[in-house]
């Protein structure tokens, strides 16, 4: 098992609290400060999903049990559902939806290939805050260890 010392973690600089939008950034949401992912670029699509074990930063375990991240997908499916409605009304209200006509499915091609496009980002995002439920933000992380998995098993790490 992989255990950080307290005296390797960086210290907790004073005043700086991190807001919450950096949850949009997929950092930790522990620290707020270490990146969740190995690599930057959500569209490197064979290296997307690639986490780290800890955080970089305060060593916040990512991979909390088997199966976990299972549950981001219903936040995925929120993103996309509230994403799509917010195109619907962007396009009502700047081009409009005449009954005569079939610019309803101008808007379904342009929300699906929208989509399409975003998807790696929203796969990340879902998974920071689906770990955001569960872990929260700790400003003094650097004093206070984190808490180790009870529940992994590292021949199931990645059988899904």
């Amino acid at each position: 098992m992989l255990t950080l010392q307290s005296s390797s973690l960086p210290a907790a600089e004073p005043g700086n609290h991190p807001g919450i939008l950096k949850i949009f950034a997929c950092k930790c949401p522990r620290c707020r400060q270490g990146d969740m992912f190995i690599y930057k670029n959500p569209w490197n699509l064979k290296k997307t999903m690639k986490m780290n074990v800890l955080c970089p930063v305060c060593g916040q375990p990512l991979d909390v049990e088997v199966g976990f991240y299972f549950g981001s997908s219903y936040i995925s499916y929120a993103f996309s559902v509230a994403f799509s409605a917010a195109t619907f009304v962007a396009y009502w209200i700047l081009i409009s939806f005449p009954f005569y006509n079939n610019h309803i499915f101008f808007w379904i091609v342009f929300n699906a290939l929208l989509l399409l496009a975003l998807q790696p980002y929203l796969m990340r995002l879902a998974r920071t805050v689906w770990l955001a439920f569960f872990v929260r933000y700790d400003p003094d992380w650097s004093i206070h260890p984190p808490e180790q998995p009870e529940r992994t098993n590292k021949d199931q790490e990645n059988n899904w």
